[in-house]
């Protein structure tokens, strides 16, 4: 049964058995793989923001006459190209989930939107793919259950978890609040072993820990302030004061 982060001395500690890790591992890689950079960072951070705005400083790239030091203008045909003709069809083949996970910054005008991703994608793409590093590093340390964080270790792993539950919402179809009172109460008529039902527990259990590792950095108990409707179990628990652990993960 898994425990709720909770800080102790320096580190945030949640616990989570095999199983939990080995499915919580499982999502995150398959949201790694999604989010893999598409320009694989080389350690330079000037060569890394270049490279990820679509442009390249090398002669070549550059089409630049090394005879003559002049700039045939190559590369900056390209750069705009990616921008304007070419991103319609990119977006044909684009997975819909990348949509939630790099939404559109401006959804009213499509040039903008592609030249804005094109600017920032590739970046956000690796941060991403490095929180998830991170997260995935983490559960793999775990001892006895005991997946630790440090201070500067739990913001990252907050948006991995963040990110993980965006995509396994996407794929269920839960993108508004009218999908997802549809999808539970489809839960009301699912046999035991339907793939929606399980892929629901895992949602839930998602949110939860998301929430107690957020709660974890505010400085707050789980019991003081959760949101409506996160884990409806712990609420009912914690509302008719039993003798359950208000800090035990929901049951899946």
């Amino acid at each position: 049964m898994a425990r709720a982060f909770l800080r102790e001395d320096d580190r945030y500690v949640a616990l989570l058995d095999e199983l939990e890790r080995t499915v919580l591992r499982g999502l995150m890689e398959q949201t790694r793989i999604l989010l893999s950079p598409e320009v694989e960072p080389t350690g330079d951070a000037f060569d890394d923001l270049v490279a990820s705005m679509g442009v390249s400083l090398g002669a070549s790239d550059e089409g630049v006459d090394t005879a003559t030091g002049t700039t045939t203008g190559s590369a900056t045909g390209s750069a705009t190209g990616s921008a304007t003709g070419s991103a319609t069809d990119e977006d044909e083949g684009r997975d819909p989930a990348l949509d939630r996970l790099l939404p559109t910054a401006h959804r009213g005008d499509d040039a903008v939107a592609a030249e804005f991703r094109r600017l920032t994608e590739e970046g956000l793409r690796q941060r991403k793919s490095g929180n998830l590093d991170l997260a995935l590093r983490r559960i793999e340390a775990a001892e006895d259950d005991r997946v630790e964080l440090a201070p500067d270790e739990a913001p990252p792993f907050l948006v991995a978890l963040t990110d993980v539950r965006l995509l396994l919402g996407e794929r269920m179809g839960m993108r508004t609040e009218q999908d997802a009172d549809a999808l539970y109460e489809a839960l009301e008529s699912l046999d035991g072993d339907d793939p929606l039902g399980y892929a629901m527990a895992w949602y839930d259990f998602l949110t939860w820990l998301q929430e107690t590792l957020t709660q974890a950095l505010m400085g707050e108990r789980l019991d003081e302030g959760i949101d409506e409707g996160i884990d409806e179990g712990i609420d009912e628990r914690l509302d008719e004061g039993t003798d359950e652990d208000p800090e035990e993960g929901p049951d899946r």
